[in-house]
């Protein structure tokens, strides 16, 4: 199974995730969404690589890989739901962190 523009795609949207994490903070709806396309980029990339090396070993890792991308995911809107309750938005410029 040749992979030839897998790691081009792939590691384009890992850049693009970041470039939007970096460029769109001002609500944490928005970085918790890049958050989620790295994490995806990263285990469509870990799945590939076990695939076309058949390492039946490091076949985990990717499953490893998903698991904490839902855990940070539930992790990450459970707190955009307490700051959306306790300061009424999302918005990551109105928060404070010392005053919580």
């Amino acid at each position: 199974m040749p992979l030839t523009h897998e790691p081009w795609l792939l590691s384009t949207t890992f850049f693009l995730s970041l470039l939007g994490l970096s460029f769109h903070r001002a609500h944490l709806l928005s970085a918790l969404l890049c958050l989620e396309g790295m994490m995806l980029s990263l285990f469509i990339g870990l799945a590939l690589w076990t695939l076309k090396f058949s390492m039946i070993p490091s076949a985990m890792y990717p499953l490893m890989i998903l698991t904490l991308s839902a855990c940070e995911a539930g992790l990450g809107l459970s707190l955009m739901i307490a700051t959306a309750r306790s300061h009424g938005s999302d918005n990551l410029n109105l928060l404070n962190l010392l005053q919580c």
